[in-house]
């Protein structure tokens, strides 16, 4: 039986970041990963949030040296309205830029950096099963060739992303109160000339007839660009079960995007991921915490989930250093509810915009500068800012922003 101080499951950014994070403390990590990386994954708008963690884990310097595209905000179109959000201008003051990246290439990145400062990453590897009932918990995990072998630690971080080992493993998954949507997304070598589009930001476009339907634009430096489309399934009714013609379908319905991706060659089958809101009875047990997607995935709409998934990662490794260390701690006090808040945060505003109510909010013409910065710490991820009212209180700010809209429309 082999033993390690503390495993990760999953070497994605918060499997890597928490490892990255616990090792420059002198702590002993082995991250198991199932897959070979690089790997293809969504997710590829960053929001400047996330480069505070890679600092923090030491991989800034790297990052910024790869090449990525720069993002320094965001964009929504709906018909003729445009409304852009600028990072350098927040209330919260963080960071003003950060980077669109295709994952395949950053994830490998991060887990290179993590394992350059001295985690030790087996790839090819799946766990699957795990004894939280003994003193120290037990992890059985079977290479490629199916041979097993067993590992007992002192603590389990579970980074898994949407392969969610712990809850399915320990019975923790849960119901999303989130309304099931799918997704149908794919990379074109996109040859975009509209003198309107700005590479540094990503653009989200909201659909001319139907508000809860909206698409990704995520530009790349490389002069490709990533496309998506979310709707609820019923959306879908009636189209072509070909996912390209399916997504053409709906950008043919809305012309700005249309104009935007006149001269794209789609040149990449499309993907489909559907029903991927998730939720878990608890983020943290004997021996065991969960990080990131494993714990909770809302919805793309405003590219939260790596954020989330690296501020769980720096919480953790925070809490579990000390406890490490002997001291007592708390999980729930010290890591679940404040980690919750800010993904409470994320939740009031995806809510609004589906509802169309954030919408009204984004497109209003006349909104105070303060209150601009203020929804743009949000967007750039700082949704654990108590000081930002949209923050303290989103459900009360968006009514009255809403209502504001809703006297002042024609």
């Amino acid at each position: 039986m082999e033993r390690r101080q503390v495993v990760v499951i999953g070497a994605g950014p918060s499997g890597a970041i928490a490892s990255a994070l616990l090792k420059r403390k002198g702590h002993d990590v082995l991250i198991i990963e199932r897959q070979h990386f690089p790997r293809f994954s969504i997710g590829e708008s960053l929001l400047s949030h996330c480069l505070d963690f890679v600092e923090e884990a030491g991989m800034l310097q790297a990052v910024q040296a790869a090449g990525f595209q720069m993002k320094n905000g965001a964009a929504f179109a709906w018909g003729d309205q445009y409304s852009a959000f600028d990072f350098g201008d927040t209330f919260s003051n963080g960071k003003p830029t950060t980077f669109q990246v295709q994952r395949a290439d950053f994830d490998k990145l991060l887990a290179d950096q993590a394992a350059l400062q001295g985690v030790e990453i087996r790839y090819g590897e799946t766990v699957i099963t795990t004894d939280i009932e003994r003193a120290r918990p037990l992890l059985e995990i079977e290479r490629e060739d199916g041979s097993r072998y067993q590992v007992e630690t002192d603590f389990i971080l579970d980074a898994s992303g949407y392969g969610r080992v712990l809850p399915r493993l320990l019975d923790l998954e849960a119901p999303s109160n989130f309304p099931v949507r799918q997704a149908v997304f794919t990379h074109v070598e996109d040859r975009i000339v509209d003198d309107g589009f700005d590479r540094n930001k990503i653009l989200v476009t909201t659909h001319p007839a139907q508000r809860d339907i909206w698409f990704w634009s995520i530009p790349f430096s490389n002069g490709r660009c990533s496309v998506g489309v979310v709707a609820a399934p019923e959306h879908f009714a009636g189209r072509s079960e070909n996912l390209d013609k399916c997504l053409r379908s709906f950008i043919d319905e809305t012309p700005s995007l249309q104009r935007v991706l006149a001269n794209a060659v789609w040149d990449t089958p499309a993907r489909t991921i559907g029903g991927y809101s998730a939720n878990v009875k608890t983020l943290h047990g004997p021996g065991f915490a969960l990080l990131g997607n494993a714990a909770e995935f809302l919805d793309p709409v405003f590219s939260s989930g790596v954020t989330i998934a690296m501020r769980s990662a720096s919480m953790a490794a925070g809490v579990l250093h000390r406890q490490l260390q002997g001291e007592a701690v708390d999980w729930q006090t010290e890591f679940a509810e404040p980690l919750k808040r800010g993904v409470d945060t994320f939740r009031c505003y995806v809510e609004g915009w589906y509802a169309g109510t954030f919408q009204d909010v984004i497109f209003h013409p006349d909104s105070s500068t303060q209150i601009r910065r203020m929804i743009c710490s949000i967007l750039a991820g700082y949704a654990w800012d108590e000081n930002n009212p949209f923050v303290s209180e989103p459900k009360r700010r968006l009514r009255m922003l809403s209502d504001i809209c809703a006297t002042e429309s024609p």
